[in-house]
């Protein structure tokens, strides 16, 4: 009964250390953390630190702004090399969140650095200009409407 037992643990890794071994997080403790947090999810379920996970399922990792989604295709316990992580898991992250992330790059407001404070009127203006107000379902008319009441 104990080989069954040892074969589990080969074919299964704790979510802490899986993380940390394929590089998601510099640390074991900030992936621990982030379970803690409720920003690791499998099937959209918050999961903790001991969770144990197999090949096969897909886990999500949210690192602000996005959500990463990664399929599991070994479960280790040990940090590899980087250039094995392919053999390890696979990038499942929707395109949709890669565009979240250009768009806040792009915007400038999220690369602000620490101390800085709030925005100035002119960083503002500029944020605002970068905005398309149709993106948020107003239009210039409505705005004219508003006036004129």
């Amino acid at each position: 009964m104990a080989n069954n037992n040892n074969s589990d643990e080969r074919n299964s890794a704790r979510i802490d250390k899986w993380l940390w071994a394929v590089r998601i997080f510099k640390t074991r403790s900030i992936a621990a953390d982030a379970c803690k947090n409720g920003r690791v999810t499998k099937n959209g379920v918050s999961i903790k630190p001991s969770h144990v996970v197999k090949a096969g399922e897909t886990v999500s990792v949210k690192k602000p702004p996005i959500t990463y989604s990664f399929k599991i295709l070994k479960a280790i316990e040990n940090r590899v090399g980087a250039k094995l992580l392919p053999e390890i898991y696979e990038n499942v992250t929707e395109a949709k969140q890669y565009e979240l992330l250009e768009m806040s790059r792009i915007s400038g407001f999220v690369d602000r650095a620490r101390g800085t404070g709030r925005p100035t009127k002119k960083d503002r203006r500029a944020m605002d200009a970068f905005i398309d107000p149709a993106v948020f379902g107003f239009d210039d008319e409505d705005d004219l409407d508003l006036e004129e009441d």
